[in-house]
């Protein structure tokens, strides 16, 4: 199972101190990852005061990349997904990042339920799923309206590898 993530999409950026909210996110993911032992590569935002270059490291088998000045964690996530052709999880809840990654047939998460996922330890996902609009735009389904989406059953099942 490969996962990426849009850090700043999970953690938000609105806190008194980013750099502890950063490593406390990172300290949740090196834990999942020391259980799950998924292949992990979280996402940071550089855009307006990045370095020249992009810059990766690993931390707890983690790798961490914060993207060079000028250019967007969803720039960055585009690229490798579309590069390293695998089906990823991505998470996030940028409608364009989860457009790109249905068309790379990878899987978008929503955030807030991969968060909600790492803070509880919870693998009880139904609930979790069917609360978020983040997934698919509603709009008329054929079939039944009993069964989920396509999309929708991709998501259950990538969650429930999670």
């Amino acid at each position: 199972m490969h996962i990426i993530i849009d850090g700043y999409n999970v953690i938000g950026i609105m806190h008194n101190d980013l750099e502890k909210a950063r490593a406390a996110f990172i300290g949740l993911l090196i834990k999942y990852k020391s259980v799950k032992n998924h292949y992990i590569a979280v996402v940071f935002d550089g855009y307006k005061s990045g370095d020249k270059y992009e810059q990766v490291s690993f931390s707890g088998g983690v790798k961490i990349i914060y993207t060079r000045l000028g250019e967007t964690a969803d720039d960055v996530i585009k690229r490798i997904i579309s590069e390293e052709r695998r089906e990823w999880i991505v998470v996030t809840c940028d409608r364009d990042v989860i457009k790109h990654t249905w068309s790379a047939n990878s899987i978008p998460v929503p955030s807030d339920v991969f968060l909600d996922i790492l803070q509880r330890g919870s693998y009880l996902l139904e609930n979790s799923l069917e609360d978020s609009e983040d997934i698919e735009d509603i709009k008329p389904q054929k079939g039944s309206p009993f069964r989920l989406s396509k999309k929708n059953r991709a998501v259950k099942k990538a969650l429930s590898k999670i």
